[in-house]
């Protein structure tokens, strides 16, 4: 398992090269028997290997550089990259001009000396929590290969390129669950950020009520590094909370209905472990949530906002876009703006309802997702994959209405199919999840 720190680690004391890093990232994309044909859409080999070699001349000439500097990392193709069209998993937009500059969050990065390898597969214009492009190729979960199962999304590339090993850290957004649902499925961390604190220059639009941008890695000190970059506005360095000094909520309402058998006994397996390790549980209700679904009938505030985005479009190269995208963001067509304004206000409310049940509390736990990553075949037929969709989506939607910061972390068993708890907070707790973050990961170490 690749980290940020063990990394960064070993460059400083020169037990590798970043050239070595990018050489190895570029192999393993490249191996036919792996997934980096499915992952990656686009990979700067040259590109890479250049400000690799910059990186190590810097270290060998004495330059002081960033601890993170010469790691390679993976970039969603929804993000701008001076040079290169972004295509957000579309063939609608290939023939737009390159970029001219960087998205702010890659530039950031960039900054602190991380090497970007390529541009990562996802849901075509980041519209589904499932993970499928039509136009690409579907890149499969690490679990159960022969079968083929869905990675989730829409960062779907993000998620099996630190899944498998290809880098140690991806960039993806979270509109409705897309950095936590592939992080659940492929057994990693996701992260979604409040939304404004890490910019969206340079990002294609979705939402601008629910973009935000997030990390994926294998730990969550490689997030919270990576989220510090992006955001800078904290230094990265997690606070230190120990398991007994928690006070964690418990959401009862909604979230809970209709779980999976294993992903219902994983769940109370990491409650388990997190009482026997001190930690203080205290059931939530919040019976507002299950207004969620008829708000979102029609598509709600994110299908409103993506057909605004995409109706012109549409109306000229809709032959062009995936069938199953283009029918959702339609489904906005009859949203009214008296429904949209409605739903504003609705999120509202709820957002300071979740501010005033959170007093008191460290953060909020449910499940990342209500099941295991079901194989591609599952949605061949288009009910199914509305229906799966919906499943995905519908516990880490919760985050995203409530205007919350969340993270996911892998839990249950090893060798069994992957999925997430996950750790929420309300806006601008960013820090601080980071640090009860990092204790839960301790604890369920400990079940895996």
């Amino acid at each position: 398992m690749q980290t940020l720190a063990e990394l960064s680690r070993q460059l400083a004391e020169r037990k590798t090269t970043s050239r070595d890093l990018v050489e190895r990232a570029l192999a393993q994309i490249a191996d036919p028997a792996g997934e980096g044909a499915r992952t990656f859409i686009a990979v700067d080999a040259e590109g890479a290997r250049a400000a690799a070699d910059l990186v190590d001349l810097q270290r060998k000439r004495g330059r002081q550089v960033s601890a993170l500097a010469g790691i390679p990392f993976s970039s969603k193709d929804i993000f701008d990259l001076a040079g290169e069209v972004t295509t957000a998993g579309s063939k609608v937009l290939k023939n737009d001009p390159p970029a001219t500059a960087d998205a702010t969050s890659i530039a950031r990065l960039k900054d602190k000396g991380l090497i970007v390898i390529g541009r990562t597969n996802m849901t075509e214009f980041a519209y589904s929590g499932v993970g499928l492009n039509p136009h690409y190729g579907t890149p499969r979960s690490p679990f159960d290969r022969a079968t083929g199962r869905i990675p989730g999304g829409s960062s779907s590339g993000a998620a099996v390129s630190v899944a498998d090993g290809m880098v140690a850290l991806g960039i993806g957004t979270d509109t409705g669950g897309s950095c936590r649902v592939p992080a659940s499925y492929c057994g990693i961390v996701g992260y979604k950020s409040s939304h404004g604190r890490v910019p969206l220059a340079g990002c294609n639009p979705l939402s601008a009520s629910f973009d935000t941008i997030g990390p994926l890695a294998n730990t969550v000190a490689c997030c919270a590094a990576a989220d510090a970059a992006m955001a800078g506005d904290w230094d990265g360095v997690v606070p230190e909370r120990q398991a007994r000094s928690l006070r964690l909520a418990v959401l009862k309402d909604f979230v809970l209905d209709g779980l999976a058998p294993q992903v219902e006994r994983d769940f109370a397996q990491a409650l388990q472990a997190l009482t026997a390790a001190g930690a203080a549980l205290t059931d939530m209700a919040f019976p507002e949530l299950r207004e969620i679904p008829a708000i979102n009938a029609k598509g709600g505030i994110v299908a409103a906002e993506a057909w605004a985005i995409h109706r012109a479009r549409i109306a000229a190269a809709g032959a062009a876009y995936d069938p199953r995208v283009r029918f959702r963001i339609e489904l906005a067509d009859p949203i009214s703006a008296a429904d949209y304004l409605g739903y504003i206000a609705r999120r509202r409310e709820m957002v300071a309802l979740f501010a005033q049940r959170f007093e008191g509390f460290d953060a909020v736990l449910l499940p990342t997702t209500l099941n295991t990553a079901p194989a591609i075949a599952e949605l061949a037929e288009d009910k199914d994959y509305i229906r799966f969709n919906a499943v995905s989506l519908r516990n880490t939607y919760v985050g995203n209405f409530l205007n919350g910061c969340a993270i996911s972390l892998p839990m249950g068993r090893r060798g069994e199919a992957p999925c997430g708890l996950m750790a929420m907070a309300p806006w601008g707790h960013d820090r601080d999840l980071f640090g009860v973050a990092a204790a839960l990961e301790s604890v369920l170490a400990t079940t895996r």
